[in-house]
């Protein structure tokens, strides 16, 4: 089984990483302001700040000063190597793991895969 603790702060930074990658906040545009979001997910305003801090850091957002928080222009290929990083390093090793106790073997996880991608077709 996967068990994780994802802190709030990071659950939101995911949560808006979704919202950009989904369309909802295009490039360029403003994000809702940090008591904003505090209000609407009814959490601390310093845990949007660690959100935003952590957002920032990894140049997904960024801000002007005294008007909010924007959307970077490569913000959507930044979060989909984050996440491509993040499936790879701590997801597959799981799934192998499973895997390997289970004896499932590698040509039946891809045969479940195309069945999945003709499914959704």
């Amino acid at each position: 089984m996967i068990q994780t603790q994802i802190p709030i702060f990071q659950q939101l930074a995911f949560k808006i990483c979704d919202n950009i990658v989904e369309g909802r906040y295009q490039v360029n545009s403003r994000i809702p302001s940090v008591r904003e979001l505090a209000s609407d997910c009814e959490v601390n305003p310093n845990t949007v700040v660690k959100s935003y801090e952590w957002l920032t850091n990894n140049q997904i957002i960024y801000n002007k000063r005294g008007i909010g928080y924007f959307v970077s222009e490569n913000a959507v290929s930044l979060i989909l190597n984050l996440r491509r990083k993040q499936f790879t390093e701590q997801y597959l090793p799981t799934v192998f793991k499973a895997m390997e106790q289970l004896s499932i073997d590698i040509n039946q996880v891809v045969e479940l895969y195309n069945q999945y991608i003709k499914s959704k077709q």
